[in-house]
């Protein structure tokens, strides 16, 4: 396989990856071209950034051909139509790589307590493991290695007595990965929620692959009416979280507990603000990297 590598105007990218694709590239991927120098720019990052641009000043296409002739012939195509804003940088040849063995080898078994593991299919379990939950990356969000999910699932392994046999309410689901974690602590019927249909999909075939029952669906599933959960988690970013403070917080059952993550530490009062409003007193009950996680009890008299 060949690499064609082209620096392109902010302006250009979007219109140049469209052409790559159409001339038969097998990938398009977009860079930085000032990545490691001190006109390095930041797109991509902390919740709460504005909203990012689809390109840096200054980027690098790197567009994957079969073979040499092909990317001659898309950056011929390319700088005859763009002459402004295009620029070759190279034509490699890319060695043979086994993709798959590359791209599993980045994905480790991750611990969440000392026998508590998540581990992808390809992996043995450690011999510590005494629960294993089997989970492979995919298009949803949640694979143990992010702190947020990590809190939250070292969280249901060491609170596991406060709610099994009880019903649980996942809400921005993801992988499936806390509501299925509540379900192999000993949890209820657990209902998990999430935006994306991609999401519920991933929800329904990780929670099979584990052996547990997790009944997944769309908001609609969790609007008001639909009952209240001792355990209502809720993993996703500050922003959606103070939003959704009123359906959460009517959500919870009296004396339930309410797990929130995907929060910066920065955030926290105004996390707690949205809550008490609610008539839930939110405290920071973990903290890694930056990100915390936030709790709350309804009062049992509610």
């Amino acid at each position: 396989m060949v690499e064609l590598r082209l620096i392109a105007a902010e302006d250009e990218v979007e219109a140049l990856s469209d052409t790559l694709m159409d001339l038969d590239a097998l990938s398009v991927s977009v860079e930085d071209a000032d990545a490691d120098t001190e006109a390095e720019q930041a797109l991509f990052g902390e919740p709460d950034m504005p909203a990012p641009r689809p390109a840096w000043q200054r980027s690098v296409l790197k567009a994957l051909f079969g073979d040499t002739a092909e990317a001659t012939q898309a950056a011929t195509r390319l700088l005859a139509e763009h002459p402004q804003g295009v620029e070759l940088q190279a034509i490699v040849e890319v060695p043979d790589e086994d993709w798959v063995r590359l791209t599993q080898s980045q994905f480790a078994p991750v611990p969440i307590t000392a026998d508590f593991w998540i581990v992808p299919t390809w992996h043995e379990a450690p011999p510590a493991a005494r629960t294993v939950m089997r989970l492979d990356p995919g298009l949803a969000f949640g694979t143990g290695t992010h702190p947020t999910t990590r809190m939250c699932l070292r969280w249901i392994a060491t609170h596991a007595k406060a709610f099994a046999g009880q019903p649980v309410l996942d809400y921005g689901c993801g992988s499936g990965i806390l509501a299925i974690a509540a379900r192999q602590f000993g949890a209820g019927e657990t209902l998990a929620v999430d935006i994306d249909p991609a999401a519920v999909i991933s929800t329904a075939q990780n929670a099979e692959a584990n052996g547990v029952s997790v009944r997944p669906g769309l908001p609609d599933v969790a609007g008001p009416g639909c009952g209240r959960y001792p355990l209502v988690l809720a993993n996703i970013l500050a922003s959606p979280l103070k939003l959704l403070a009123p359906l959460l917080a009517a959500h919870l059952a009296p004396g339930g507990q309410l797990v929130l993550a995907g929060i910066l530490a920065r955030q926290a009062e105004e996390l707690q603000a949205a809550y008490a409003a609610h008539g839930l007193a939110l405290s920071v009950a973990d903290e890694e990297d930056g990100w915390i996680l936030m709790h709350a009890r309804r009062s049992d008299r509610r």
